[in-house]
Parts: C-alpha cells; sequence; structure tokens
C-alpha cells in the first residue's frame, strides 16, 4: 500500500472514529454542565464586553470541550499508526535524525497547551462567580504559555537541531540560539491567535482544517512521515469536530482546543523550516491576533479603542455581516492564503 493511501485511509479512519464518540460526547458535556452559563464576558483588563455579548448571547449553553476529545483521540491514534509503522517494518523517513524527538515534541506541544485551556475553561464555567473573572487572567495564562512555549523551542534547538527560516528568494537564515526567543514568540502567538479565532461556528476549526492541509502538502515534499501522519490524522479529527460546530453549533473547542491547536499548528510550521510560509497558510490567524492585540494595547495605554470592535471577524458582524457570510468569506482568504503560502514554501 502506498503512502498516500494510508495517509487518506488515515483521515478516513480518525474521522469516523471521532465522528462516532462526538455524539455520546456531547451528551456528556451537557450531564457535566461543561457549557458556558453567564450573559457577560470580561475581558483579559476586567472590561466587559457588550458587543461581543450582544452577538453571542444566543449561544449561551452550548458544550464547551471539543478540544478535550480531538487532542485524546488524535495523539492515541497518532501512537497508534507509529507503531503500526514500525512493526509493519515501514520506513519512516524524517527531516531529522530523531524520530521519536520529533513525535514527543507534536504529542507534548499539544497536551501541555490544552492543560493551560483546560483550566481557564473549567476557570470560567466553574469559578467564574467566585473569581469575578472570565477565566485565567492574561497575566498568568501568559506566563505559562511563555513557560511551555520556551521549553519546547529549546528542544527543537537542541534536539532537533533547527535553527533556521526559509525565505523566498532570499534563501534559509540561521538564527542560532536566538531561533529560541524567535520560536517562543510564533508559538505563543499561534496559539492565542486561534484562540481569538475560535469565536463564530465554524470559524477556527474551518480555518484550521484548511491551513492543515496546506502543511500536509508540504511536509510530503519534503517526505516528512511522522508529521504527514500527524496532521492526517488530526485533519481527520477536525472534520468530525466541524459535522458539529458549522451554524448553528452544537459543540465548541473551548480554549483546551484552540490554545493546543493554535501551538501545535505554529510547531509544525517551524519544524518543517517554513515560518515564513506559516505566517501566510495561518494569515486569517494573523490577521484576527493582530487586530485584537492593537485593540487592546489601545485601550490599555491610550485609554482609547482605534477599532469599534475587534477582532476582525466581530468587526464585520458589527458591520452587519451574518455570522455564515463572515465564515464562509474567511476560509475563502484561507483558501488563497493557503495557494500563496504553499508557493512561498515550495519558493528556493
Amino acid at each position: 500500500m502506498s503512502d498516500i493511501a494510508i495517509y487518506l485511509l488515515a483521515t478516513v479512519f480518525s474521522f469516523l472514529l471521532h465522528f462516532f464518540l462526538f455524539i455520546p460526547f456531547i451528551n456528556f458535556l451537557y450531564v457535566k454542565k461543561m457549557q458556558r452559563v453567564h450573559q457577560e464576558t470580561i475581558d483579559p483588563f476586567g472590561r466587559r464586553t457588550p458587543i461581543f455579548d450582544k452577538f453571542n448571547g444566543h449561544k449561551i449553553g452550548t458544550p464547551i470541550g471539543g478540544g478535550i476529545l480531538i487532542i485524546c483521540v488524535t495523539i492515541l491514534v497518532y501512537i497508534g499508526y507509529l507503531l503500526w509503522f514500525f512493526y509493519a517494518g515501514r520506513v519512516v523517513t524524517s527531516n531529522y535524525a530523531s524520530v521519536i524527538s520529533g513525535v514527543v515534541l507534536l504529542t507534548v506541544t499539544m497536551i501541555g497547551f490544552g492543560l493551560i485551556g483546560l483550566y481557564d475553561d473549567l476557570s470560567k464555567i466553574f469559578f467564574w462567580s467566585k473569581s469575578k473573572f472570565f477565566g485565567l487572567r492574561m497575566r498568568n495564562k501568559l506566563i505559562l504559555e511563555l513557560l511551555i512555549a520556551f521549553v519546547i523551542s529549546s528542544a527543537m534547538y537542541y534536539f532537533l537541531g533547527i535553527d533556521l527560516i526559509h525565505i523566498p528568494f532570499i534563501g534559509t537564515l540561521h538564527l542560532s540560539f536566538w531561533y529560541i526567543l524567535f520560536a517562543t514568540f510564533v508559538i505563543v502567538a499561534f496559539a492565542n491567535a486561534v484562540n481569538i479565532t475560535d469565536g463564530m461556528d465554524g470559524l477556527s476549526g474551518g480555518t484550521l482544517m484548511i491551513a492543515l492541509i496546506g502543511f500536509w502538502i508540504i511536509s510530503r515534499s519534503i517526505i516528512d512521515v511522522p508529521t504527514s501522519l500527524f496532521i492526517a490524522i488530526w485533519l481527520g479529527g477536525i472534520l468530525a469536530f466541524l459535522y458539529f460546530n458549522v451554524f448553528p453549533a452544537r459543540i465548541w473547542l473551548g480554549d483546551t482546543g484552540a490554545l493546543a491547536f493554535g501551538a501545535t499548528f505554529a510547531v509544525i510550521g517551524l519544524m518543517l523550516g517554513k515560518s515564513f510560509a506559516l505566517l501566510i497558510i495561518g494569515g486569517v490567524f494573523v490577521l484576527e491576533v493582530t487586530s485584537s492585540g492593537i485593540q487592546l494595547l489601545s485601550k490599555r495605554f491610550l485609554n482609547h479603542k482605534i477599532f469599534q470592535v475587534s477582532p476582525f471577524h466581530l468587526y464585520l458582524q458589527h458591520k452587519g455581516w451574518e455570522e455564515p457570510k463572515v465564515v464562509f468569506r474567511m476560509w475563502i482568504l484561507a483558501i488563497l492564503l493557503l495557494i500563496i503560502g504553499i508557493a512561498a514554501a515550495l519558493i528556493r
């Protein structure tokens, strides 16, 4: 059986497994009351968000935690497939001398950031009335994210020997030790970017699905089996999630999935040596986090809002666009960026 067929079947198997597990899992979340029940949201600086609440008030009661199932199932299926590869004597080619190190980095990233998101989700759902704050405070969450990202970036540098950035038409730049700081910033930025994008039914999941297809193509072009297999299995889980997450959503990712998926997406781009293409392929996430970052900083230091509302998808909704219209057009933008990003990644 060809490698391509194995990847495609892995995606289908992952989709079916996730799909049939999501049905009882959603019911389980209802039983455990893993739902947002508060009518008002508080931003990281303790301020209320009336515009956000206006457009999202009807979603009160939708279960949160789709990322929990995807993380667990994806990692278990991934390890199972890898063990089958080794047992069957198939060649597992990789860009790195240590295949195991690359596998561990992907799984540790997804689990580590997932745990931060899980604590944040639980804080929002069960401890909000006690702390009077909607989730972890931004400073505490950022410190945890930076610590885990720094460890992951150090591992990429010391164990996998990655310190490069590929820039089209210019070539490859080696950052040496400074790569650790660069990678730490990229990982944390994308973790929060996907989290911010996860504000409309199907938006973050669909955009991530499109972007991951791009990195699967890139990983196949350089014959990186562990990364290609991981993306293929992960895609199956996201496809199944989207079935239940498109408007009107029956389940959300939650911070557990959003932080884990954003960080893992960034690590994949960094491991493939395609950080420049990462910014393009993940351009929708970059747009979302940039608009939100500018808004937060302007309110914090200038006491004035640059935009009427942020992030960008909420701005479009505030201007009168219906939610499905915003999501579908952001998907189209993601597809265009995907094409441009793949071209940039393949240019020498």
